[in-house]
């Protein structure tokens, strides 16, 4: 009678541990997908700055205090008719027919709520995998293995994700804001090692962020697939 006992309360702990387990998952997904949209709308916006689709305003780049951002007479007066400032008229007309709008004051504010929207969410994305980490050792429901390197990159990516250069610190985060990438694009064409740079910080560095997170949400999917084989549920 005892044993019988016993064994229901281990099932409905396990349960228990199950739905909460789900709970977490689900929120977790919805994390992901959002940290997901926001990463791909903070690239496109870099994009339209950096190809000149949406100027950056005069106020911005002269605070640079670059000299490329001085227009000098020589820069003014030489205008061949070349192919490449058709090509660049033309892309731009299609641009702002497109987004007719879309002017460098939107994109910075809209930068602005994707930085924001980055940091919390990147946040409450650990804090769920912490909880289902804490679920399944209590639980004793299997994949602790995969869900601590889920919650391991998950966390790693949330301290990339923080701007630390609005602190003062020497160590640059993700996300930017629209007078960083004002400053940085003044400097781009100067040579080619600041070209390179120039991509590694706004593209390579979100390309390893973005990396993190798949592999994260990829080992938080063996998490619940062991769950699942050690219940023998499939």
């Amino acid at each position: 009678m005892n044993e019988n006992s016993a064994g229901h309360s281990s099932l409905v702990e396990t349960n228990d541990s199950l739905e909460a387990v789900s709970v977490f998952r689900g929120w977790k997904n919805i994390f992901f997908a959002i940290l997901l949209i926001s990463l791909l709308l903070s690239q496109a916006a870099f994009w339209l700055v950096n190809l000149k689709v949406v100027e950056a305003s005069p106020a911005e780049t002269a605070a640079a205090g670059s000299p490329a951002a001085v227009v000098t007479p020589a820069a003014t007066t030489v205008e061949p008719a070349g192919q490449g400032a058709a090509a660049d008229t033309a892309g731009k007309g299609f641009f702002a027919k497109l987004l007719p709008r879309l002017d460098y004051a939107r994109v910075a504010r809209a930068v602005e709520l994707i930085n924001g929207i980055l940091i919390v969410t990147a946040v409450l994305l650990a804090a769920s995998i912490f909880f289902g980490l804490m679920v399944s050792l209590v639980g004793r429901l299997g994949g602790i293995n995969h869900i601590s390197r889920a919650f391991i990159l998950a966390l790693i990516a949330v301290v990339l994700l923080v701007p630390w250069q609005i602190f003062g610190l020497n160590v640059l985060g993700v996300t930017w804001t629209p007078e960083e990438l004002a400053r940085w694009l003044t400097t781009k064409d100067t040579d080619i090692a600041s070209r390179v740079i120039f991509y590694l910080r706004f593209t390579g560095y979100w390309a390893a962020v973005l990396l993190l997170l798949l592999l994260s949400q990829a080992r938080s999917t063996r998490w619940s697939k062991a769950i699942l084989r050690r219940l023998e549920i499939i």
